[in-house]
């Protein structure tokens, strides 16, 4: 039996995954009311084919607790945030989450760490907690880091499709624990060390944020010289060796916005290409914050409760808001005193996160003569007429009315 500690974005999709093709598995979190709401027969955040997921896994048998459980085989997914001063991962959850496996797992137990982080992680904090408390790594307890490879949006797809990493102190070990993953994994499944699992973990997401980064700050290039980005790079990408992305409001989500700040943290003089990136998708929503004044002052609208956020949460379809580019605009606004902009977003009806969020479209539309497109939802794209009439900044180049301002 495999107890999944940690129910949220990655352990609860992980342990329906699991149940669902055959493993049994016990779901373990702290948070009672997460606990309740699963065991009441309902998931916990939207995401397309969990639902079905989740009854399958549930109709195999699968159970949701508070409670740690005896078992010979544990998958810890828990956040890992970095600490915004030193960049460095903060641990902490790890940690406790280990510590409390230690006081029930019987020797002989495997203990599988699928939250991300940085290299050198297990060696500095997961393996002195299970010593402290009498076990020897290798005999008495197994480690092996499996790191998540999943994006809100298309979680239960990738869950199948995607291929995994699996790092271990053993041979023996890693080709044990990937039996667990191949139940339903059909991607490769690669077996190493710990800390090279580690690694290539964080460098999938800095990879990724670095090439946003310059994305974005070929943006502000084209912005300061009056030049067509999304044209510059649309002829760029013709060339069979060049793939530039696309610009955007700034970087969320738990992984890209955060992951490769543990290699700046890590090696501050060395990662330089690393913070210089970061620095530049941490302050993209500022950039479009002053984008929102050249543009009001453009079309003599004086009151900023005239405009409007369209999207709060971090990516389009999905009602995870870690690290929402709109949350950190709104912040970066109010360091400036002024009063919050209204926002909107149709996958946060029910869930009110910011001063001045709307539960209606229309009244949202009501209230506002200027709107920026900061989440590219499906929902707005088949609003385009609601639109009509309105200043219109679109952060994604989508928007197909005319005269629309872009980044």
């Amino acid at each position: 039996m495999i107890n999944v500690i940690g129910l949220g974005y990655i352990g609860l999709p992980t342990a329906l995954m699991m149940a669902s093709h055959g493993v049994e598995v016990v779901g373990t979190d702290y948070n009672k009311e997460l606990v309740a709401t699963l065991n009441a027969g309902h998931t916990t955040f939207k995401e397309e084919g969990l639902d079905e997921l989740f009854h399958a896994a549930v109709s195999a048998g699968i159970k949701f607790t508070t409670e740690y459980q005896h078992t010979d085989t544990y998958i810890v997914s828990v956040p890992t945030p970095y600490d915004k001063f030193s960049k460095k991962v903060d641990a902490c959850y790890v940690v406790a989450a280990v510590r409390e496996v230690m006081r029930v797992c019987p020797k002989g137990a495997t203990v599988v760490v699928e939250s991300t982080v940085s290299p050198g992680t297990m060696d500095k904090y997961v393996r002195p907690v299970i010593e402290a408390e009498g076990f020897k790594i290798g005999e008495d307890i197994h480690l092996v880091h499996a790191p998540e490879r999943i994006i809100p949006g298309n979680m239960v797809y990738e869950l199948l499709h995607n291929n995994r990493t699996i790092g271990a102190d053993s041979r023996e070990v890693g080709e044990r624990v990937k039996q667990y993953y191949a139940s339903f994994c059909q991607g490769d499944i690669v077996v190493t060390d710990i800390r090279t699992a580690e690694m290539t973990k964080v460098v999938e997401n800095t990879f990724r944020a670095v090439n946003i980064a310059f994305a974005n700050e070929l943006a502000r290039i084209c912005r300061h010289d009056n030049m067509d980005v999304y044209e510059i790079i649309k002829i760029c990408n013709m060339h069979p060796r060049v793939n530039i992305l696309q610009p955007g409001p700034g970087v969320g989500g738990h992984c890209i916005s955060v992951d490769p700040w543990f290699l700046v943290g890590d090696y501050p003089q060395l990662a330089k290409v690393i913070d210089e990136s970061m620095k530049t998708n941490d302050s993209q929503p500022t950039f479009v914050l002053n984008r929102i004044h050249e543009i009001m002052k453009e079309n003599g609208i004086t009151d900023n409760r005239r405009v409007g956020l369209y999207g709060l949460t971090y990516k389009e379809n999905v009602d995870d808001f870690r690290e929402s580019p709109t949350l950190q605009l709104l912040e970066a606004q109010e360091r400036h005193l002024a009063r919050p902009l209204k926002c909107y977003d149709p996958f946060l009806e029910d869930h009110k996160i910011a001063e001045n969020q709307y539960a209606n479209f229309d009244a949202f539309l009501k209230d506002i003569d200027m709107v920026v497109i900061m989440v590219k939802h499906d929902h707005i794209k088949q609003n385009w007429d609601k639109l009509r009439g309105k200043v219109i900044l679109d952060c994604f180049n989508i928007c197909p009315l005319e005269k629309t301002y872009h980044i």
